[in-house]
């Protein structure tokens, strides 16, 4: 998982649990500016990182790497918070993985990242990687979720 636990006092005494950016995270992952309009402008992203996650997504799923974990339905997720990743009640922790379009084979290789919720739940994927597997902004695909 990209960040590790962090604690800040809240200001009624107890403390809450808040996620902080290990050392050279921030230089890592660029947020778009508050202006951002854009689907090209949220995607902060290079075309060679998904060129990369869509080769190695490719390449994982002709070798048939990976254990299948399951199929969920995907929305999209904060199109604000940068990177290759899959928040979803497949996996327990956080880890790599990827995920498949059925509709159209693609894959990419991202972050999977735990949530609380039901298997059934359904999932949140980053906005990169609805670009890499092509799927539509305002759909929820159904994807295939592997994890190494």
């Amino acid at each position: 998982m990209p960040m590790e636990q962090g604690v800040a006092p809240d200001g009624g005494g107890e403390p809450q649990v808040r996620p902080v950016a290990r050392p050279g995270e921030a230089d890592a992952a660029v947020r778009p500016s508050m202006r951002t309009r854009t689907v090209e402008e949220f995607d902060t992203t290079s075309a060679e990182e998904r060129q990369a996650a869509e080769r190695a997504g490719q390449t994982a799923q002709a070798g048939g790497q990976g254990r299948s974990l399951g199929r969920t339905i995907a929305s999209l997720g904060d199109p604000a918070r940068p990177g290759l990743w899959i928040e979803t009640p497949l996996v327990s922790a956080a880890g790599r993985g990827r995920v498949i379009f059925p509709s159209n084979g693609k894959a990419v290789e991202l972050d999977l990242i735990p949530i609380d919720a039901p298997r059934g739940a359904g999932s949140r994927m980053s906005l990169a990687a609805f670009r890499v597997i092509e799927a539509p902004l305002t759909d929820l695909p159904e994807v295939e979720v592997y994890s190494e």
